[in-house]
């Protein structure tokens, strides 16, 4: 743990002495407000300061053992190395909640999120690619208990997507899934090629925060609302009703399709979390223009242009190239086994808020 961060949990224990001996004072006691204020505060800072001290706790205990680990008797060393080595994988557990607890919080990160998905380069097995995509996701949502569900799709004849959006709701759905926004790339031998050629083609993900209505408001004079046809595979209701909704958000020029649904108003519906999520999403990026740019070169941008992963098939690997982490088991991974790229991104991210802070 650097001089830095052990300077900051300093500052905490103090404050938290600092308050736990304001509120055994009269003048705090008999003013409700502040007792309420100092109360919220020291609950904050308990956890972490807690941490720390088990923190320090456990460093001791592992300095002791290296020192005994020096010791002449060899039952001795023996038993001190493997003391040292249990100590040090437990203080590095404790190390590692502590940059998790003292990382700045995203706000977002407990919200359910809005997942959208366009086949790039590559025509058709870009749209295949974008189906393999959203499985993956959908397969990651099951094993976290997480629920789905898609708000519009652009299926093709055989399978693909140019296009998908869908509802992913579970607690900390957003701090999982965020760092997914970008440039998704891969390598195959599309099933459409007849000669065995490997193709690179290319998909863009978008993960958004759901936003509340009352944290979006959307004057309807700002929108305009078409109902049409739906087209393409659906059952009878397609192309005999219209049961599709296109809303367009005029300040903006946002636009929503969503057919999905036989229900006219069930489309309006979905098309407008969809809205409010994109808006949302315009409003915060505008907001905080001058941290995105800072960030730019680090983990989690959310920058759509940027090409952040490779799907290489043949050598059977993924690589995240904002992390430089690559890993050697691609078929797990489309599966939905996301947890150890998720955990590495996490990771980085919180490392650098941490130093911004």
């Amino acid at each position: 743990m650097d001089d830095v961060m052990i300077g900051r949990l300093e500052s905490t224990r103090a404050r938290y002495i600092e308050l736990q001996e304001e509120m055994a004072n009269p003048r705090v006691l008999s003013n409700p407000d502040l007792a309420r204020k100092y109360g919220q505060e020291l609950a904050e800072w308990e956890e972490i300061v807690a941490r720390y001290d088990r923190y320090q706790k456990l460093v001791q205990e592992w300095e002791t053992a290296r020192e005994l680990a020096r010791e002449d008797d060899p039952d001795t060393r023996e038993w001190a190395l493997a003391e040292a080595e249990q100590l040090k994988a437990a203080y590095e557990q404790v190390e590692s909640e502590l940059v998790h607890l003292l990382a700045p919080q995203d706000p977002n990160d407990q919200k359910n999120v809005i997942v959208e998905i366009r086949a790039g380069a590559g025509g058709e097995e870009a749209a295949l690619f974008a189906a393999s995509l959203f499985r993956m996701y959908v397969r990651f949502a099951e094993r976290q208990g997480w629920r789905t569900e898609v708000l519009s799709s652009s299926p093709t004849d055989i399978g693909g997507y140019k296009e998908v959006i869908f509802m992913v709701e579970g607690q900390g759905a957003y701090s999982r899934l965020k760092f997914e926004s970008g440039v998704h790339r891969v390598q195959r031998v599309p099933v459409t090629e007849a000669q065995g050629r490997i193709h690179t083609s290319t998909a863009t993900v978008a993960v958004l925060p759901e936003a509340e209505e009352t944290e979006v408001v959307i004057n309807s004079d700002d929108l305009r609302i078409d109902t049409m046809r739906a087209s393409g595979a659906g059952g009878q209701h397609v192309n005999k009703t219209e049961s599709a909704v296109r809303i367009i958000h005029l300040p903006t020029n946002i636009m929503v399709y969503c057919q999905d649904e036989k229900s006219q108003m069930k489309n309006r519906e979905k098309a407008m979390r969809v809205l409010r999520a994109r808006l949302k999403d315009l409003t915060e990026t505008n907001a905080h223009n001058a941290v995105q740019e800072e960030r730019r070169s680090q983990v989690g941008t959310g920058d759509r242009s940027e090409r952040i992963r490779t799907y290489n098939f043949p050598q059977g690997r993924v690589t995240d190239h904002r992390i430089g982490l690559t890993l050697h088991r691609i078929e797990a991974i489309m599966d939905g086994d996301l947890d150890e790229l998720i955990a590495a991104l996490v990771a980085q991210h919180e490392e650098q808020r941490l130093k911004e802070a």
